[in-house]
């Protein structure tokens, strides 16, 4: 198992495709962890994260934009 990485200077960017005001349903991703993509809702910033594995992160993205999911 490995260990969480500490996310405390993590730098969290939403994206682009979702609205930039205040409210609107989102979540961050931070790009400094090779291998894990941590990501957590953006009205939520002290709430959970989950970690993904960076290899499951594409096929996720992909999933979203062509509306599998």
């Amino acid at each position: 198992m490995r260990a969480t990485p500490d996310l405390s200077a993590a730098r969290w960017r939403k994206s682009s495709y979702t609205g930039q005001e205040a409210g609107d349903a989102c979540v961050e991703v931070s790009d400094d962890f090779p291998g894990t993509v941590p990501v957590r809702d953006s009205k939520d910033t002290t709430g959970p994260v989950l970690l993904l594995p960076g290899a499951a992160w594409q096929p996720f993205v992909d999933s979203v934009r062509d509306g599998s999911l």
